[in-house]
């Protein structure tokens, strides 16, 4: 009777599953965005969907202008990454990719001397995709292109879901190696970086599956989001001295973090520990910091990977609130 029972709670729990599934349904871009320039590009600046870019491809980005002139021509988006100020240039193609929009996507590049070039288009055609393999494997390792597919999606009746999906992307190993670099110290550095993040990547992913990182590069720090444009997570590695640190990198914004400089106490006491204060000429942070035994020691690593990571929570944890806050204090005067 028990086992009639319990296969019969089972058909039950199958049929009530199958009846709350729905599907997902590709969306036409153009009913989302009739115009490339007043639609998708408009909304492609603002904040929140160039975070949503960012996490994608790995790399910050900070909105600089739309239909930026150049000679005769708009470039859609004129970016630069927060940290470095490396320019970036983001062209936009709700059609499939073609001659016109590949030479528009280098003359931009050459007219703005950008470092970064995105490509977003609905569809990549194999000749394009092979243009930008060339293109990533026939520059040095300071310049990379992105050619990235947009898609929307909806289940039933909900808003349209878009979907940034990678389809090139520059190789930082294959860059790397190819400028034949490795063979100086600085290089196995990076090298030695670009392995340090990714394992920790891999670490992070193993741990919580909730936190969106980004694709690690061969550079002594690595960005984390934060939610906002004024600020963001640096976890960053000196193999000098052997020091790891945390902290909310915030560029630029002076006001920002004169509002947490007169709340560090109340800071103090949410991270546990006294973090120091940093306020160079344009950027300035609040940082936790520790002394390790070796960066990339082996035996050393996991202890590494989780400070680091325990750090990352609670900065997530702790931030968020103050930079709300400070949104809501600035609006008011």
């Amino acid at each position: 009777m028990a086992i009639y029972h319990f296969i019969s709670l089972s058909c039950i729990i199958n049929v009530d599953m199958k009846k709350s599934l729905s599907k997902l349904k590709k969306i036409n871009l153009r009913d989302i965005w009739p115009h490339e320039a007043l639609d998708f590009t408009k909304w492609l600046a603002e904040e929140e969907n160039l975070d949503l870019l960012s996490n994608e491809i790995g790399i910050s980005l900070k909105l600089i202008g739309t239909e930026v002139s150049i000679g005769n021509f708009n470039l859609d988006i004129l970016a630069e990454e927060e940290n470095t100020g490396r320019k970036i240039i983001i062209e936009n193609q709700l059609e499939p990719t073609n001659h016109d929009h590949l030479g528009k996507i280098i003359t931009y590049a050459a007219g703005k001397d950008a470092k970064v070039i995105l490509w977003i288009v609905r569809d990549a055609r194999e000749e394009h995709r092979q243009a930008i393999e060339w293109l990533n494997n026939h520059t040095d390792n300071e310049i990379g292109f992105f050619l990235i597919k947009i898609e929307a999606f909806q289940i039933d009746n909900s808003p349209p879901a878009p979907k940034f999906e990678l389809i090139c992307k520059p190789n930082e190993w294959a860059k790397i190696t190819k400028t034949n670099l490795s063979n100086s110290p600085v290089s196995r550095t990076k090298l030695q970086q670009l392995d340090f993040w990714e394992s920790f990547r891999d670490y992070v992913r193993s741990k919580d599956s909730a936190i969106n990182l980004r694709t690690p590069s061969p550079k002594h720090w690595y960005d984390v989001s934060i939610g906002t444009s004024a600020a963001h997570i640096a976890l960053t590695v000196n193999t000098k001295n052997n020091l790891m640190a945390c902290e909310l990198y915030i560029n630029k914004d002076k006001d920002f973090y004169k509002y947490l400089q007169e709340r560090i106490k109340a800071i103090e006491s949410e991270l546990n520990e006294s973090p120091r204060l940093v306020d160079a000429k344009i950027a300035s942070a609040i940082r936790l910091q520790k002394k390790t035994n070796g960066i990339f020691a082996t035996d050393e690593l996991k202890n590494n990977f989780k400070w680091l990571y325990e750090k990352t929570i609670l900065f997530k944890k702790v931030f968020p609130k103050y930079i709300n806050e400070f949104k809501s204090y600035k609006s008011k005067n």
